[in-house]
This record gives C-alpha cells, structure tokens and sequence, in this order.
C-alpha cells in the first residue's frame, strides 16, 4: 500500500462498480482504509444486492489494505448516517468522503414521470447531501477533511433525455460550491468531479442510437471526451480523485475538474462574458431588440434548432 493516504479513512458510495469501484480501489493503494459502500441496484435503482460491496471490499483486502463493505441507500438519510457511523466504528475516523452513488431513468422530459424525476434526485442529490451531512460534522469537529463530489457534464452541456439526471447533477454542483465555503475554514474542502467513462451508466443502447443519429445528421457537438466513451477506462478518474483526497491538495476548493482518460481539465466557473450598461433606467424593449443581437447574443448557437413540422 502507499504512503500519500496513508492512516485516513474513506467513504465511497456506489464503490461497487465502474468509476466508484476504481477510485475505492485507488484510496486503497494510496493507503487508506476504505469503505466500500454501494446498494448494489440495478441502473433504474431496482433490485438491490451485496454482492458488489462485498466483492470490491475483498478484492482491497487480497491486495494487502483494509476494507469494510456497506450496503446501505445513500437516498435513506438514516442509511447515509450509517455509512458514516461504519467508517466511525470500523476505523474511529473519517477523512475522506467521495460521492459516487446513482442511478439513471432516461426519459426525454415531455414523456417523464413524477417518479422517475423523484427516484433520480433522492440517489444523486439528495444521497449526495445526506452523506456529506453526516461526514461533514465530524470532519468539522477534527477539522480536517476531503469531500469529491461528482456533478456531470449532463449538468455542465446537458445530454438530451436526462432533465432528471442534469438537474441532480446541476444540484450537486450548487452544493459543492456551498459546502466548500461552509467548511473550509475548518480545514474541509469539498470539489467535484464530472468524469467521463465507459460504464453501465454512460454507454446505453440508447446512447449509441444518438451518437449514430448525429452523424448520420453531420452534428457535430462541442468536445466532452465523449466521442469514444466505450474506450475509456472507468478507474481513469481515480487518481485525480485520490490526489483531491491527500493533504497536498489542502488548498483547492470548490474547483470542478473535467476526468477522462489521460485528460485532466480545471472547469472555469461561471462568470459574466457580454455585459449591456445603460445609464439611466431599465431597457426597454425596443433598445433590447435593437442591441442585444449585436452585442450579448452575437455569436450564440441554438443546441436544437427548431425542426420544420
């Protein structure tokens, strides 16, 4: 095992497999001792099992570290308690929490249901929040800790068919930015993670028909890492996760990172480009008519242009 993380303790939701799976193994190699969470659930969030909890917790421990499995709902806020209270009485502390736990229910928004909005928020958004809920007040009370959450380019660019899924996404990014102002005076930081891989999650059947549809149409989309998803391998964003992990990175807080393959890109954060002043009053619509096209709006492009009936 290494040195970097060497007596931390981490947390890793949906650690069972694909990107999760990775970094769980990759905290362990840097010499943490891991919790390996995951609900073990299908991608729609059914049928739930141990088995790849289990299986990643043993594979830590056959490679010499220390590992527990949790096979708790991140959505259940009592669950995420007790995901954090397994790292507290397995290893009498927690240091580093990463986030990785969801599901998909696919549905382009003029056909999704209240439950299929409902069941994608309570595993990204709210699992999100009720882990670091419970991680944070101690992490606080050591003041120390180091929170990875993962937001998405579906948030970032927004992925057609996932209103659901980027407006959880687009929520964990709202709460990154927070918690990292909230608890960083205590010596916790808290940065996203919007990774780019080949997983159960990424590469669906109806992911491929759209990639096959643009360019069958000639559409060509701004560079995501995602043109050759099925290539890229899922534990591809463990180290930058586990480096965001490690005390060297005390001072980075509240940045989003762009992951994929052997490409590591820092997300400017929002910020103002095309600014219209006025000196006296509010716009009217006319002088809005009249300036903005050639000015705030020059240059914009429509991501789905209007199609003729």
């Amino acid at each position: 095992m290494g040195e970097m993380l060497a007596g931390r303790v981490a947390v890793v939701t949906g650690a069972g497999r694909g990107i999760g799976r990775g970094v769980a193994l990759g905290l362990a190699a840097a010499g943490a001792k891991v919790v390996v969470n995951d609900y073990g659930v299908n991608l729609d969030g059914s049928e739930p099992s141990s088995g790849p909890a289990f299986d990643v917790a043993k594979e830590i421990q056959a490679a010499g570290g220390d590992a527990v499995a949790s096979v708790e709902s991140v959505a259940a806020w009592d669950g995420a308690r007790r995901i954090v209270e397994t790292a507290l009485e397995r290893f009498g502390r927690i240091d580093v929490l990463v986030t990785c736990a969801g599901i998909i229910r696919d549905r382009m928004v003029f056909n999704m249901s209240e439950e299929e909005w409902d069941a994608v928020l309570a595993v990204h958004l709210k699992g999100t929040f009720n882990c670091v809920r419970h991680a944070c007040t101690h992490m606080r009370e050591q003041r120390y800790g180091r929170i990875v959450t993962f937001s998405s380019g579906a948030a970032l660019f927004g992925n057609p068919g996932q209103a659901n899924y980027g407006s959880a996404k687009g929520g964990i990014s709202g709460l990154t930015k927070v918690a990292a102002r909230d608890l960083g005076r205590y010596g916790v930081t808290v940065n996203a993670i919007c990774p780019v891989a080949g997983t159960r999650m990424t590469v669906t059947e109806a992911y491929l028909r759209a990639r096959e549809v643009r360019k069958q149409q000639g559409i060509v989309r701004e560079d995501r890492g995602t043109e050759n998803i099925e290539r890229l391998d899922p534990d591809d964003v463990a180290p930058m996760v586990v480096y965001l992990a490690s005390e060297r990175a005390g001072n980075v807080n509240g940045q989003f990172f762009l992951c994929y393959g052997s490409a590591i890109a820092l997300l400017s954060q929002p910020r103002a480009v095309k600014t219209l002043f006025k000196s006296t009053g509010v716009w009217t619509l006319d002088e809005l008519d009249r300036l903005a096209p050639s000015s705030i709006l020059a240059g914009l492009v429509n991501p789905a242009p209007a199609k003729e009936a």
